[in-house]
């Protein structure tokens, strides 16, 4: 597997954890890029979730791909927050950056 398949893979397992009604941080980065594009089909076949992005980048593919949106003032508590990883060790302590 390549590493963008394995963020997909990533994304896809995130996704396993999204449950309808859910308010969802979602972070900025090629995993979290995918993650969106992932949760915009299950959107778009009826799942309810209020995406809360980090960055403006991730809001404009949101709405792009339709996924509804909040702020964090808005939205202030989060059931979930996806976001990618810079670095990963054996003992899963990661560096985000």
């Amino acid at each position: 597997m390549d590493a963008r398949q394995l963020k997909v893979e990533a994304a896809r397992a995130a996704l396993g954890h999204v449950t309808d009604g859910m308010r969802l941080g979602i972070g900025t980065g090629s995993t979290a890029e995918e993650f969106v594009r992932l949760l915009a089909e299950k959107v778009a076949t009826g799942l309810s979730v209020i995406g809360v992005p980090t960055s403006e980048r991730t809001a404009a593919l949101c709405r792009e791909l339709g996924v509804p949106l909040s702020t964090l003032e808005e939205t202030p508590e989060l059931d979930l927050t996806v976001d990618g990883a810079d670095e990963v060790d054996p003992a899963l302590t990661l560096i985000k950056g």
